[in-house]
């Protein structure tokens, strides 16, 4: 859970953030801290939305990388899982 004191610097220095939900990028919330209560974090998102989130999940910088943590299982395709389509 996100401290107080980071949420507030957050909230002064108007930090664009990542709120990480889930393993999929398609689901990151980005916005600025508006105001926080213990459970919840209200994040205002650039088309001046505001969406109530849980304090449970991964708020970062916007800048900063996406943690390997939090992505998606990338598959590598080997010789032997091409289909023989040709012959």
């Amino acid at each position: 859970m996100i401290s107080e004191d980071q949420l507030d610097q957050y909230r002064v220095d108007s930090t664009l953030l990542r709120v990480i939900r889930d393993v999929s990028p398609t689901n990151d919330v980005r916005g600025i801290v508006v105001a926080w209560d213990d459970e919840t974090v209200l994040i205002r998102k650039k088309n001046r939305r505001v969406v109530k989130l849980a304090r449970g999940y991964v708020y970062q910088p916007y800048e900063n990388e996406r943690p390997p943590a939090f992505m998606l299982p990338q598959e590598t395709i080997t010789p032997d899982d091409l289909s023989d389509d040709a012959e």
